[in-house]
Protein backbone atom coordinates (compact mmCIF):
# COMPACT_ATOMS: atom_id res chain seq x y z
CA UNK A 1 0.00 0.00 0.00
CA UNK A 2 1.41 3.39 -1.00
CA UNK A 3 2.23 6.12 1.51
CA UNK A 4 0.87 9.60 0.84
CA UNK A 5 1.54 12.82 2.71
CA UNK A 6 -1.37 15.23 3.03
CA UNK A 7 -1.45 19.03 3.36
CA UNK A 8 -0.82 20.71 6.73
CA UNK A 9 0.49 17.51 8.25
CA UNK A 10 -2.90 15.78 8.12
CA UNK A 11 -2.81 12.03 8.68
CA UNK A 12 -5.54 10.93 6.25
CA UNK A 13 -7.98 12.26 3.65
CA UNK A 14 -11.75 12.00 3.78
CA UNK A 15 -14.64 13.09 1.60
CA UNK A 16 -18.23 12.13 0.75
CA UNK A 17 -20.08 11.90 -2.55
CA UNK A 18 -23.79 12.35 -1.87
CA UNK A 19 -25.95 10.82 -4.61
CA UNK A 20 -29.06 12.96 -5.15
CA UNK A 21 -31.52 10.04 -5.35
CA UNK A 22 -34.72 10.95 -3.42
CA UNK A 23 -33.15 14.20 -2.19
CA UNK A 24 -35.22 17.21 -1.17
CA UNK A 25 -34.26 20.27 0.81
CA UNK A 26 -36.10 18.92 3.84
CA UNK A 27 -34.45 15.50 3.92
CA UNK A 28 -30.82 16.52 3.36
CA UNK A 29 -30.39 20.11 4.59
CA UNK A 30 -29.86 19.13 8.27
CA UNK A 31 -26.97 16.86 7.25
CA UNK A 32 -25.25 19.68 5.38
CA UNK A 33 -25.74 22.03 8.31
CA UNK A 34 -23.89 19.50 10.48
CA UNK A 35 -21.13 18.97 7.91
CA UNK A 36 -20.57 22.72 7.72
CA UNK A 37 -20.53 23.04 11.49
CA UNK A 38 -17.88 20.30 11.66
CA UNK A 39 -15.90 21.86 8.76
CA UNK A 40 -16.31 18.75 6.62
CA UNK A 41 -16.53 19.89 3.00
CA UNK A 42 -17.94 17.26 0.65
CA UNK A 43 -19.57 16.76 -2.77
CA UNK A 44 -23.27 16.69 -3.61
CA UNK A 45 -24.67 15.62 -6.97
CA UNK A 46 -27.77 17.07 -8.62
CA UNK A 47 -30.22 16.48 -11.42
CA UNK A 48 -30.96 19.39 -13.70
CA UNK A 49 -34.38 18.39 -15.02
CA UNK A 50 -37.33 16.57 -13.36
CA UNK A 51 -38.74 13.33 -14.68
CA UNK A 52 -41.47 13.49 -17.30
CA UNK A 53 -42.85 10.15 -16.18
CA UNK A 54 -44.75 10.45 -12.89
CA UNK A 55 -44.29 6.70 -12.40
CA UNK A 56 -40.51 7.14 -12.12
CA UNK A 57 -39.54 5.94 -8.62
CA UNK A 58 -37.43 9.09 -8.10
CA UNK A 59 -40.16 11.47 -9.25
CA UNK A 60 -40.50 13.22 -5.87
CA UNK A 61 -36.79 14.13 -5.81
CA UNK A 62 -36.06 17.82 -6.25
CA UNK A 63 -33.91 19.12 -9.12
CA UNK A 64 -32.34 22.39 -10.22
CA UNK A 65 -35.66 23.15 -11.90
CA UNK A 66 -37.15 23.65 -8.42
CA UNK A 67 -36.47 27.22 -7.16
CA UNK A 68 -36.24 26.16 -3.50
CA UNK A 69 -33.77 23.39 -4.26
CA UNK A 70 -31.75 25.59 -6.62
CA UNK A 71 -31.36 28.20 -3.89
CA UNK A 72 -30.19 25.49 -1.47
CA UNK A 73 -27.64 24.14 -3.97
CA UNK A 74 -26.30 27.62 -4.70
CA UNK A 75 -25.90 28.20 -0.99
CA UNK A 76 -23.97 24.94 -0.61
CA UNK A 77 -21.65 25.97 -3.44
CA UNK A 78 -21.06 29.37 -1.84
CA UNK A 79 -20.12 27.61 1.40
CA UNK A 80 -17.44 25.42 -0.15
CA UNK A 81 -19.32 22.24 -1.06
CA UNK A 82 -18.78 20.80 -4.54
CA UNK A 83 -21.77 20.36 -6.86
CA UNK A 84 -21.59 17.36 -9.21
CA UNK A 85 -23.57 15.85 -12.11
CA UNK A 86 -25.77 12.75 -11.78
CA UNK A 87 -27.07 12.72 -15.37
CA UNK A 88 -29.50 15.23 -16.82
CA UNK A 89 -32.46 13.68 -15.06
CA UNK A 90 -33.62 10.75 -12.99
CA UNK A 91 -34.82 9.04 -16.19
CA UNK A 92 -32.97 8.15 -19.39
CA UNK A 93 -32.01 11.18 -21.48
CA UNK A 94 -31.04 11.30 -25.15
CA UNK A 95 -28.07 13.36 -26.30
CA UNK A 96 -29.88 16.64 -26.86
CA UNK A 97 -31.32 16.56 -23.34
CA UNK A 98 -27.92 15.83 -21.78
CA UNK A 99 -26.33 18.66 -23.78
CA UNK A 100 -29.10 21.01 -22.67
CA UNK A 101 -28.58 19.90 -19.06
CA UNK A 102 -24.90 20.82 -19.16
CA UNK A 103 -25.68 24.29 -20.47
CA UNK A 104 -28.49 24.76 -17.96
CA UNK A 105 -26.19 23.61 -15.14
CA UNK A 106 -23.65 26.26 -16.16
CA UNK A 107 -26.32 28.92 -16.58
CA UNK A 108 -27.73 28.29 -13.10
CA UNK A 109 -24.52 27.65 -11.17
CA UNK A 110 -21.89 29.51 -13.15
CA UNK A 111 -19.67 26.56 -14.11
CA UNK A 112 -19.75 23.15 -15.74
CA UNK A 113 -19.64 20.12 -13.41
CA UNK A 114 -16.24 18.52 -12.88
CA UNK A 115 -17.40 15.15 -11.60
CA UNK A 116 -20.11 12.69 -12.64
CA UNK A 117 -21.69 9.47 -11.39
CA UNK A 118 -23.98 7.31 -13.53
CA UNK A 119 -27.55 6.94 -12.30
CA UNK A 120 -28.97 3.43 -11.78
CA UNK A 121 -30.56 2.22 -15.03
CA UNK A 122 -30.28 5.32 -17.20
CA UNK A 123 -29.54 4.29 -20.77
CA UNK A 124 -27.02 7.10 -21.24
CA UNK A 125 -24.74 5.66 -18.55
CA UNK A 126 -21.09 5.53 -19.60
CA UNK A 127 -19.29 2.16 -19.62
CA UNK A 128 -21.93 0.63 -17.36
CA UNK A 129 -23.28 -2.89 -17.00
CA UNK A 130 -21.09 -5.32 -18.94
CA UNK A 131 -18.85 -2.48 -20.05
CA UNK A 132 -17.65 -1.89 -16.49
CA UNK A 133 -15.72 -5.15 -16.62
CA UNK A 134 -12.76 -6.56 -18.53
CA UNK A 135 -12.72 -10.01 -16.91
CA UNK A 136 -14.48 -12.42 -19.31
CA UNK A 137 -15.89 -14.82 -16.68
CA UNK A 138 -17.38 -11.91 -14.73
CA UNK A 139 -18.84 -10.45 -17.90
CA UNK A 140 -20.47 -13.80 -18.62
CA UNK A 141 -22.02 -13.87 -15.17
CA UNK A 142 -23.29 -10.30 -15.51
CA UNK A 143 -24.68 -11.06 -18.97
CA UNK A 144 -27.21 -13.32 -17.28
CA UNK A 145 -28.85 -10.19 -15.85
CA UNK A 146 -28.12 -7.43 -18.39
CA UNK A 147 -28.20 -7.07 -22.15
CA UNK A 148 -24.93 -5.94 -23.78
CA UNK A 149 -26.58 -2.90 -25.38
CA UNK A 150 -28.48 -1.72 -22.30
CA UNK A 151 -26.19 1.28 -21.63
CA UNK A 152 -24.95 3.40 -24.50
CA UNK A 153 -23.56 6.74 -23.33
CA UNK A 154 -20.22 5.80 -24.87
CA UNK A 155 -21.65 4.51 -28.18
CA UNK A 156 -21.43 7.16 -30.96
CA UNK A 157 -24.14 5.33 -32.86
CA UNK A 158 -26.68 5.64 -30.06
CA UNK A 159 -29.17 8.49 -29.48
CA UNK A 160 -28.01 8.36 -25.84
CA UNK A 161 -24.36 9.08 -26.72
CA UNK A 162 -22.64 11.90 -24.80
CA UNK A 163 -19.14 10.47 -24.35
CA UNK A 164 -17.51 13.36 -26.17
CA UNK A 165 -19.22 15.83 -23.85
CA UNK A 166 -17.98 13.89 -20.83
CA UNK A 167 -14.45 13.83 -22.24
CA UNK A 168 -14.48 17.58 -22.84
CA UNK A 169 -16.32 18.79 -19.72
CA UNK A 170 -15.97 16.19 -16.95
CA UNK A 171 -12.70 15.25 -15.25
CA UNK A 172 -13.73 12.44 -12.87
CA UNK A 173 -16.29 9.61 -13.08
CA UNK A 174 -16.93 7.06 -10.35
CA UNK A 175 -16.75 3.35 -11.07
CA UNK A 176 -16.32 0.67 -8.40
CA UNK A 177 -17.56 0.89 -4.81
CA UNK A 178 -16.00 -1.21 -2.04
CA UNK A 179 -16.84 -2.20 1.52
CA UNK A 180 -13.49 -0.82 2.70
CA UNK A 181 -12.60 2.32 4.68
CA UNK A 182 -9.22 2.89 3.00
CA UNK A 183 -9.30 3.00 -0.81
CA UNK A 184 -5.51 2.86 -1.04
CA UNK A 185 -5.79 -0.81 -0.09
CA UNK A 186 -7.82 -1.65 -3.18
CA UNK A 187 -7.15 1.14 -5.70
CA UNK A 188 -3.74 2.74 -5.03
CA UNK A 189 -3.60 4.14 -8.59
CA UNK A 190 -6.71 6.29 -8.06
CA UNK A 191 -7.57 8.44 -9.93
CA UNK A 192 -6.71 6.37 -12.97
CA UNK A 193 -7.01 6.45 -16.73
CA UNK A 194 -8.32 3.57 -18.82
CA UNK A 195 -7.39 3.47 -22.52
CA UNK A 196 -10.23 1.03 -23.17
CA UNK A 197 -12.72 3.63 -21.91
CA UNK A 198 -11.44 6.82 -23.55
CA UNK A 199 -14.46 9.08 -23.04
CA UNK A 200 -13.73 9.29 -19.30
CA UNK A 201 -10.59 11.32 -18.49
CA UNK A 202 -10.14 9.85 -14.98
CA UNK A 203 -11.93 7.24 -12.90
CA UNK A 204 -12.18 7.01 -9.12
CA UNK A 205 -13.41 4.43 -6.64
CA UNK A 206 -15.38 4.94 -3.45
CA UNK A 207 -16.35 3.36 -0.14
CA UNK A 208 -19.77 1.82 0.39
CA UNK A 209 -22.09 3.88 2.60
CA UNK A 210 -25.22 3.96 0.47
CA UNK A 211 -27.76 4.24 3.28
CA UNK A 212 -27.66 5.38 6.88
CA UNK A 213 -26.99 1.82 8.09
CA UNK A 214 -24.03 1.08 5.81
CA UNK A 215 -22.70 4.61 6.32
CA UNK A 216 -22.63 4.17 10.08
CA UNK A 217 -21.07 0.74 9.72
CA UNK A 218 -18.33 2.12 7.47
CA UNK A 219 -17.55 5.02 9.81
CA UNK A 220 -17.34 2.92 12.96
CA UNK A 221 -14.79 4.16 15.48
CA UNK A 222 -12.67 1.10 14.74
CA UNK A 223 -12.60 1.93 11.03
CA UNK A 224 -11.89 5.60 11.70
CA UNK A 225 -8.91 4.63 13.82
CA UNK A 226 -7.60 2.32 11.08
CA UNK A 227 -8.05 4.96 8.38
CA UNK A 228 -6.00 7.40 10.42
CA UNK A 229 -3.32 4.90 11.44
CA UNK A 230 -2.86 3.75 7.82
CA UNK A 231 -2.72 7.27 6.43
CA UNK A 232 -5.52 6.31 4.09
CA UNK A 233 -8.02 7.85 1.69
CA UNK A 234 -11.79 7.49 2.11
CA UNK A 235 -14.42 8.74 -0.34
CA UNK A 236 -17.79 7.59 0.96
CA UNK A 237 -20.52 7.03 -1.62
CA UNK A 238 -23.87 7.63 0.04
CA UNK A 239 -27.43 8.93 -0.30
CA UNK A 240 -28.20 11.41 2.47
CA UNK A 241 -31.86 11.15 1.53
CA UNK A 242 -31.94 7.49 2.62
CA UNK A 243 -32.75 7.58 6.30
CA UNK A 244 -30.23 10.10 7.60
CA UNK A 245 -32.93 12.60 8.61
CA UNK A 246 -36.23 11.80 10.31
CA UNK A 247 -38.63 14.51 11.49
CA UNK A 248 -35.94 17.08 10.84
CA UNK A 249 -33.37 15.39 13.08
CA UNK A 250 -30.16 13.68 12.00
CA UNK A 251 -29.64 10.05 12.91
CA UNK A 252 -27.97 10.15 16.32
CA UNK A 253 -25.31 7.54 15.51
CA UNK A 254 -24.41 9.33 12.28
CA UNK A 255 -24.00 12.61 14.11
CA UNK A 256 -21.81 11.09 16.81
CA UNK A 257 -19.60 9.32 14.26
CA UNK A 258 -19.14 12.47 12.19
CA UNK A 259 -18.27 14.43 15.32
CA UNK A 260 -15.63 11.84 16.23
CA UNK A 261 -14.27 11.93 12.69
CA UNK A 262 -14.05 15.73 12.63
CA UNK A 263 -11.96 15.59 15.80
CA UNK A 264 -9.31 13.48 14.09
CA UNK A 265 -6.32 14.82 12.18
CA UNK A 266 -7.90 14.48 8.75
CA UNK A 267 -7.90 16.48 5.53
CA UNK A 268 -11.58 17.08 4.80
CA UNK A 269 -12.15 18.40 1.27
CA UNK A 270 -14.58 17.87 -1.63
CA UNK A 271 -14.00 14.87 -3.87
CA UNK A 272 -12.51 16.70 -6.88
CA UNK A 273 -10.04 18.58 -4.69
CA UNK A 274 -8.90 15.32 -3.15
CA UNK A 275 -8.60 13.61 -6.54
CA UNK A 276 -6.69 16.56 -7.99
CA UNK A 277 -4.20 16.24 -5.14
CA UNK A 278 -3.78 12.50 -5.61
CA UNK A 279 -3.40 12.85 -9.38
CA UNK A 280 -0.42 15.20 -9.05
CA UNK A 281 1.29 12.64 -6.81
CA UNK A 282 0.77 9.61 -9.02
CA UNK A 283 3.95 8.13 -10.55
CA UNK A 284 1.68 6.85 -13.33
CA UNK A 285 -2.06 7.03 -13.80
CA UNK A 286 -2.90 4.03 -16.01
CA UNK A 287 -4.50 1.15 -14.15
CA UNK A 288 -2.50 -2.07 -14.48
CA UNK A 289 -4.24 -5.26 -15.56
CA UNK A 290 -3.51 -6.90 -12.20
CA UNK A 291 -4.93 -4.01 -10.18
CA UNK A 292 -8.06 -3.90 -12.34
CA UNK A 293 -8.59 -7.65 -12.01
CA UNK A 294 -8.30 -7.47 -8.22
CA UNK A 295 -10.76 -4.58 -8.15
CA UNK A 296 -13.24 -6.30 -10.43
CA UNK A 297 -13.19 -9.50 -8.40
CA UNK A 298 -13.58 -7.68 -5.08
CA UNK A 299 -16.35 -5.46 -6.42
CA UNK A 300 -18.25 -8.29 -8.10
CA UNK A 301 -18.17 -10.49 -5.00
CA UNK A 302 -19.39 -7.61 -2.88
CA UNK A 303 -22.17 -6.89 -5.38
CA UNK A 304 -23.33 -10.49 -5.20
CA UNK A 305 -23.26 -10.55 -1.39
CA UNK A 306 -24.42 -7.03 -0.54
CA UNK A 307 -25.68 -5.27 -3.68
CA UNK A 308 -22.87 -2.72 -3.88
CA UNK A 309 -23.20 0.02 -6.51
Amino acid sequence: MKNITFPEGKRFAFSIFDDTDYATVDNVKPVYALLEELRLRTTKSVWVFPAQDRECPYYQSQTLSDPEYLAFIRELGDRGFEIAFHSASMESSEREVTCAAFERFRELLGFYPNIHVNHAGNKENLYWGLDRLDCSPLRSLMRMKRKPSEFAGHDPGSPFFWGDLCRDRITYVRNFVFREINLLRVNPTMPYTDPRRPYVPYWFSSCEGGSVGSFNELLSLKNQKRLESEGGVCIVYTHFAKGFVENGRINRTTQELLEHLAGRNGWFVPVSQLLDYLRVRQPGDALTASERLRMELKWFWSKLMHGTS
